[in-house]
């Protein structure tokens, strides 16, 4: 699938469609409030709190029965351990293409890493989580956007999928003249980056199949 590339038109309706979301960002300003000045996964209750975010954001990944080894926490703290410090970070507009490069190999442990007794983190909750670590650069996504989009789900993939963002973020930038931290707001969507508002516009016309051919 080829969607249009979001205008500042096409992204306000998106904004529009997403606002009307009942509690659309409760839980992830609650998140934001608890891990200041940012999510820190070499933290047990940060990552406690990632987990609980996640499942809010329909993960479904199951919290470990009394006596059971915490597969997730310990799973989030290795990858952490061997990613954590050197994620990029910054607008994802000016991401160089190695920090690209460096978040589709992130992302790719992250889906791997373990979640419970039979199931690892995936690609739609790697992906969430990494936007909870990282607002201003990754944009999640979930199954019908990356299939839709790239056609797979691996760390190549998400790395041309934060490729294409970055392309949409810069010709957002120039046709608005305001940076990226001041388009959210000037959109109608203060409180999240540009980074998520992007998600919300492929979340909008692809997974919620709204028409992507709007505006006529």
């Amino acid at each position: 699938m080829t969607l249009v590339a979001p205008t500042l038109e096409r992204l306000a309706h998106s904004v529009e469609v997403f606002n009307g979301y009942a509690n659309a960002d409760r839980t992830w300003h609650e998140f934001v409030a608890q891990t200041v000045p940012g999510a820190d996964l070499g933290r047990a209750d940060h990552r406690r709190l990632l987990h609980r975010w996640l499942n809010s954001w329909g993960c479904r990944i199951r919290y470990p029965r009394d006596g059971e080894p915490d597969l997730f926490d310990d799973g989030l703290a290795a990858w952490w351990d061997a990613f954590g410090a050197t994620l990029p970070a910054g607008p994802l507009r000016l991401a160089g293409d190695d920090d690209l490069t460096a978040l589709g190999t992130a992302y790719a442990a992250l889906a791997a890493a373990p979640a419970g007794p039979s199931r690892t983190l995936g690609p739609t909750a790697a992906a969430k989580a990494l936007y909870a670590l990282r607002p201003d650069t990754v944009m999640p996504w979930d199954a019908a956007i990356a299939v839709a989009l790239h056609g797979a789900r691996d760390g190549a993939a998400y790395t041309r999928h934060l490729t294409l963002g970055r392309a949409w973020a810069a010709a957002l930038v120039a046709e608005a003249g305001v940076d990226d931290a001041e388009l959210p707001a000037f959109l109608g969507r203060p409180g999240v980056s540009l980074a998520k508002i992007l998600d919300e516009y492929t979340y909008v016309f692809i997974t919620r199949q709204h028409d992507a051919q709007w505006p006529r």
